[in-house]
């Protein structure tokens, strides 16, 4: 039945349209570049019929081009997810459900979190590097050819780095090249990635070091540590290398960009950054109400890590309300005012986001731990990947008991008020009703909670109201622009 103002939607949906195949990319590169060959050998050996095809943004352009070619030579029906839900570096393993998928196919850059729903190829953006300049800067930097040093690099550049290895490796004998990891047994890329099908992330092996973090992979020389190591960078400035520099912050870093061809050493202030994120852990601690963001729906794990949140943050006497808004933007958040701090449950790359144009903070998970759970402190180990803080990982802390903790108080760095950490604890997890209603405290005489719900009760507008039969019939007028917190005509008359 069609709708009585448009066509009908399914007919939208079902209709065909003939489409130019237009690429940047020459028909004779495209082979090499996507690797359709291999693609196509991963799609047959499984006997897949429906193939999703994830493209970042700027590769899109050749997205059409690429899946006549896999149609042709495979059989197979592909779809071009051309919007990701969250970060473009994940696979968007919900759109793939959505069409039915039998596996996806990811292309460009990727922050290889461990996806376990679907079977899942990977295949990196081939860019150029030149093998002289990179190596004539690495001198540079490092005169000394007895250095311990790391060689890291974006993953658009592991077709480059063995080169570059066979360059450096008879002048430098401490050099130590990182491999790409994929966890899981779906996981498949064609030569260039090592299979890990154990969860562990430090481990021994013939007496050295093993460390795999942020889907590389790299052994460490017996008897010394991370932080005996300098670490070289093959790519650009951006997240990848943010966090490495952030976790391994006792490192001296140095990097080389393709593409502006410059090495330099890295002399962004770590320590400088890990004060911002301490004053977000201060903001943290005094917030009552906390939105946990959910940012990813692919990660492993990131069920568990929600209701760990939840229950360290109950534990601390605070609310917490879980949003799922997709890509995050200032405006969306400005809606939600009752909201102290934000949570961001996210991939590695996508975790630290710059919260200095948002209303309210937005922390990771390890922040909100170290701002919640007495037993952690901060220290100069900080965690991004938010699956290392699970039962199991390598920096998962306990939580405190609620014995142990006790009523203490402290002061707020920030406002230099008094707290109490545990003004809520006694209350149930789950409420049938919906109440606020805090249980008396022996030890304290005063009881004052500042959830959403009385936020909500205090403020002026509260929402729609029907009154049915009250409301008179008036003609349409113009209304408000603007969000919620600031519409564009307020103060003007």
């Amino acid at each position: 039945m069609a709708d009585a103002f448009s066509s009908s939607s399914e007919t939208v949906i079902q209709r065909v349209v003939d489409v130019a195949v237009k690429t940047n990319t020459p028909l004779e590169k495209l082979e090499e570049l996507y690797q359709i060959k291999e693609t196509c050998e991963f799609i047959t050996e499984r006997q897949f019929q429906k193939v999703a095809l994830q493209f970042s943004d700027e590769l899109l352009v050749d997205s059409v081009a690429v899946a006549v070619e896999i149609e042709r030579n495979c059989n197979v029906k592909p779809f071009i997810l051309g919007d990701t839900s969250y970060g473009s570096c994940c696979v968007d393993e919900v759109a793939a459900e959505h069409v039915g998928a039998d596996c996806i196919v990811h292309y460009g850059s990727a922050c290889l979190s461990p996806s376990k729903r679907l079977p899942l190829m990977y295949v990196f953006e081939r860019r150029p590097v030149d093998l002289e300049k990179c190596t004539s800067a690495f001198r540079e930097l490092y005169p000394d050819t007895q250095s311990h040093i790391i060689l890291l690099y974006d993953v658009s550049y592991v077709h480059a780095i063995n080169d570059l290895l066979t360059h450096l490796s008879p002048e430098y004998p401490n050099l130590v090249l990182s491999e790409l990891v994929v966890e899981g047994e779906q996981c498949y890329s064609h030569g260039w990635i090592k299979r890990q099908n154990d969860d562990t992330c430090l481990s021994k092996q013939d007496d050295s070091q093993v460390i795999c973090q942020f889907g590389r992979q790299f052994s460490l020389k017996s008897g010394l540590s991370i932080t005996d190591y300098s670490v070289f960078y093959v790519g650009q400035e951006g997240a990848t290398l943010r966090n490495f520099m952030m976790t391994w912050n006792r490192c001296s870093f140095c990097s080389f960009d393709p593409i502006t061809m410059i090495g330099r050493t890295e002399s962004v202030s770590i320590n400088r950054t890990l004060m911002k994120r301490y004053y977000a852990i201060e903001r943290a601690k005094d917030a009552n109400v906390v939105g946990i963001l959910v940012g990813t729906l692919g990660v492993a794990d990131y069920l568990s890590i929600i209701q760990q949140l939840k229950e360290t943050i109950r534990r601390a006497g605070k609310k917490s309300y879980m949003f799922a808004m997709g890509k995050l933007n200032v405006p969306k958040l400005a809606n939600f005012l009752e909201i102290d701090i934000f949570v961001l449950i996210a991939c590695p790359e996508n975790s630290l986001l710059d919260s200095s144009e948002f209303y309210k903070p937005v922390v990771t998970p390890f922040e909100m731990e170290v701002a919640c759970n007495k037993k952690r402190e901060w220290s100069e180990e900080y965690v991004i990947d938010f699956r290392h803080l699970l039962p199991g990982g390598q920096s998962h802390v306990p939580l405190a008991d609620q014995q142990e903790d006790g009523d203490e108080t402290d002061v707020s760095l920030i406002t230099g008020a008094l707290r109490s950490q545990n003004l809520l604890i006694s209350e149930p997890a789950e409420s049938s009703c919906g109440s606020s209603v805090v249980l008396r405290n022996q030890t304290l005489t005063v009881a004052n909670t500042n959830t959403a719900a009385s936020f909500l009760a205090t403020r002026s507008w509260r929402g729609l109201e029907q009154k049915l039969g009250e409301t008179p019939v008036v003609k349409a007028g113009k209304g408000r622009k603007g969000i919620a917190i600031a519409y564009e005509e307020e103060g003007t008359s």
